[in-house]
């Protein structure tokens, strides 16, 4: 979902070598160190972009080995292999290293506390990008979607074509961000000499139920009806954070924080997603 944008925000102003363990890229696995090492060192790029992680938040939950193996080992492998050429990276991580309790958006100068598998996985992907490497980026984001692969927004439209009733839980609060929005801020920071951690997402805030409510609005499917639910009538084993606004602090303080609404992001998905439907 986020890879495909990167590679469409990069191509125009740099040379490209898109990755992954499937076939038509160069083929690279987080969690073979001896790999991970040879295309490092093969390629030598200038800059690692690093999107490959478990982002099932309730299969981490089920299978907590797995999700450090993959997000906090896999990316101290990838991290380690970066320093060792030089190579910049950028970390892709998440709000949920925050455990929800503050009552205002969260800083990058907030201390993180994960309350799941999930989060502190990627928290120890943060750690391990800190510890390694000289020249890093670490960017925190939100509640991802687009047009492809598998997201809220997109399971959204899915299910209001099969029922006329959806539930969705409504005292979770995040900022929605389209995938494309953060592949051209990723794009932004190839060689800045700005290291360190950033928070990006669209902006303004919403419910899950907030965010659903205005995907079928914008769709035009304002027959189905939209249901809030509290967090403990949704079946899962994760706890989840209540409140996980991410604030652009730092983009702030320089006078470059140039987010979108998520509401016009979500103008723009529902018509990239009706145009590929036609």
């Amino acid at each position: 979902m986020l890879g495909s944008e990167v590679c469409k925000a990069l191509s125009s102003r740099h040379h490209v070598i898109p990755t992954d363990i499937l076939e038509g890229c160069e083929k690279l696995d987080i969690t073979d160190m001896d790999g991970v090492f040879d295309v490092v060192h093969r390629l030598r790029p200038e800059m690692v972009i690093h999107c490959a992680a478990m982002t099932d938040v309730d299969g981490c939950e089920r299978n907590p080995d797995l999700a450090f193996k993959i997000n906090g080992v896999g990316t101290w492998t990838l991290a380690c292999a970066c320093a060792s050429v030089d190579a910049a990276i950028a970390y892709v991580s998440t709000d949920y290293v925050f455990d929800g309790d503050k009552d205002k958006p969260y800083t990058e100068f907030d201390r993180p506390n994960p309350i799941n598998v999930y989060g502190a996985s990627k928290f120890a992907g943060e750690k391990a990008v800190k510890e390694v490497c000289k020249k890093y980026y670490i960017v925190r984001t939100s509640w991802l979607f687009a047009p492809h692969g598998k997201n809220f927004a997109i399971s959204i439209l899915k299910a209001a074509e099969a029922r006329p009733e959806l539930r969705v839980v409504a005292d979770q609060v995040g900022s929605p961000t389209y995938a494309k929005d953060l592949a051209h801020f990723l794009a932004s920071l190839v060689g800045s000499p700005l290291y360190g951690t950033y928070h990006f997402t669209n902006s303004g805030a919403c419910s899950w139920y907030e965010f659903a409510k205005s995907i079928l609005e914008t769709a035009g499917r304002t027959e189905v009806k939209v249901a809030p639910i509290k967090s403990e009538e949704w079946p899962t084993p994760t706890k989840r954070p209540k409140y996980s606004v991410l604030r652009h602090y730092k983009m702030e303080l320089l006078g470059r924080d140039g987010a979108r609404p998520w509401q016009d992001a979500v103008a723009e998905f529902v018509s990239e997603w009706t145009t590929q439907k036609q």
